[in-house]
């Protein structure tokens, strides 16, 4: 089965990749790694496949994000060695197609690290020694929306989850989220983008953030997955409605002039509700 290929110049070379008949349910991938024999060997099992096609490969992080912003694809094969900080260049890839999935390669099991990607928003997370068929099952499950973790990983993920639920009540404050907070953190645990929660809520990316640092202080956690599994297992958000986009309001017309009196300045007009609404969204 033939592919399309990012050279070492970072430009994008179409190939002459050959769709199955059909055309549906096909997993579009790009290879992304250091070494030519792994992208080779990873299109000969590819090929045996008829719901998977390689449409893309790059050997740099230059390369994968070209490639990226060239082709369609439902998935990149991402090897970490690509970039010295492989959680950034994560984050980073994801912000370049809301739509595509990563699969992250790492040289050998590593804990930190994948609960770093995995915090970051990688969709599954491989071992190099990973089998042929189990990348196969990998790439389907990723495709179909499901996470993929290994088995190693999954315990240490799931250890992470005991560590945040089993710490005595005394060792968090009891702390209470305004209803503005409790929302964001909502959409966090939905697995929302700062950006989309963003749009969600009718606020800017860097409201969010700031929403987000308060609520890391009040809770105690480091990031966005220690949040997740504090809100579950302390239920933080249970019964917060999904927000909705904001609708755009019409300014309200001015208040009309009201003439001096005995030479004094005349005393400043109530506030109409718009103009409290918009003092409360200067406010959040």
């Amino acid at each position: 089965m033939g592919s399309t290929s990012v050279s070492t110049s970072g430009s994008v070379e179409p190939g002459e990749g050959v769709q199955p008949e059909n055309g549906k349910g096909t997993i579009r991938v790009i290879v992304a790694d250091t070494q030519a024999i792994f992208r080779v060997g990873l299109r000969k099992i590819f090929a045996l496949e008829d719901d998977i096609r390689v449409v893309g490969q790059a050997e740099s992080l230059d390369q994968t994000v070209a490639a990226i912003q060239k082709f369609s694809a439902d998935i990149v094969i991402f090897e970490a060695a690509l970039s010295p900080n492989p959680a950034d260049a994560v984050s980073d890839l994801l912000r370049q197609s809301t739509s595509c999935r990563l699969v992250v390669v790492l040289q050998e099991p590593d804990q930190e690290m994948t609960l770093d990607l995995f915090r970051r928003g990688a969709h599954g997370i491989v071992s190099r020694e990973v089998e042929p068929e189990m990348l196969v099952e990998c790439l389907r499950k990723v495709a179909q929306g499901e996470p993929w973790l290994e088995s190693r990983a999954v315990a240490w993920v799931m250890e992470a989850y005991r560590t945040q639920s089993v710490r005595p009540a005394g060792s968090r404050p009891k702390v209470s989220l305004t209803p503005k907070e409790s929302l964001i953190v909502s959409c966090v645990t939905q697995g929302m983008k700062n950006k989309e929660i963003a749009l969600r809520v009718g606020t800017t990316e860097q409201v969010v953030k700031n929403y987000l640092r308060k609520v890391y202080d009040k809770l105690g956690v480091a990031d966005r997955l220690e949040l997740a599994l504090y809100c579950l297992s302390h239920r933080v958000v249970e019964g917060v409605g999904q927000a909705k986009p904001a609708q755009p309001t019409s300014p309200a017309p001015p208040a009309p002039p009201v003439p001096p009196t005995n030479g004094h300045a005349a005393p400043d007009a109530p506030e109409t509700p718009n103009a409290a609404a918009a003092a409360s969204g200067s406010r959040s």
